[in-house]
């Protein structure tokens, strides 16, 4: 027999498929008073009423009705991040891979080193200085380091020639097939060969020229 999920699971699961951030949703959900609706990235949440200790939630998005559930009084009262524990799951993990391997968008927070094929979108925060470099090949390329962020955290973008030109600070990126590395202890990303870097109102470039280099100093 297949093991029913637990609330917890079950609203993890939810904020997985729709790219809602954990602590977000349970705090939207916290908030939400008996007839009252609030906004919680693309859900807008209502508590339709209650019912042996627990409260009724009706979630929709822009489509239509997302879910209803009931949430126990208890699991309200529990310290911490009660569904954010719930991300390690068999079921989560799967669906986070699957999600990946789909194109997802990812978020910086979940990027780590040695990850490749990262698909996420970010603002530019800061652009470096561009320098003239000598790639472990023998040939010379213009690189920049630029800062992006998202709500969850910032991670350096390695530019290279025509990239440089292609974002610019405020700007908005979208970033597809990209890998993470740590160079001297900061954590960053190139777009490799394959990969495509474009910005808000669609521009693209392609990233063959992006070789993964060591930097003089």
């Amino acid at each position: 027999m297949r093991q029913r999920k637990s609330i917890g699971e079950y609203l993890a699961y939810l904020s997985v498929k729709y790219d809602i951030e954990p602590a977000k949703f349970l705090s939207a959900l916290r908030q939400a008073g008996v007839g009252m609706r609030i906004d919680c990235g693309k859900f807008s949440i209502e508590c339709r009423g209650r019912i042996e200790k627990k409260q009724i939630f009706l979630v929709r998005n822009e489509t239509g009705v997302v879910a209803q559930f009931r949430v126990p009084d208890e699991f309200f009262l529990e310290a911490g991040d009660s569904i954010g524990k719930f991300m390690n799951t068999p079921m989560l993990r799967g669906l986070l891979f699957k999600k990946r391997k789909a194109g997802h968008f990812c978020s910086i927070r979940d990027v780590k080193s040695g990850m490749t094929h990262i698909n996420l979108k970010a603002k530019v925060l800061s652009v470096a200085e561009q320098k003239h470099v000598m790639t472990r090949y023998g040939n010379y390329a213009d690189v920049a380091k630029a800062l992006i962020g998202d709500e969850t955290g910032a991670i350096n973008l390695l530019l290279w020639n025509e990239q440089i030109n292609a974002v610019s600070v405020g700007g908005t990126v979208q970033v597809s097939d990209a890998r993470a590395s740590v160079f001297r202890g900061e954590k960053q990303l190139t777009v490799g060969s394959k990969g495509v870097l474009s910005d808000a109102e669609g521009f693209e470039l392609e990233g063959a020229r992006c070789l993964p280099i060591a930097l003089e100093t």
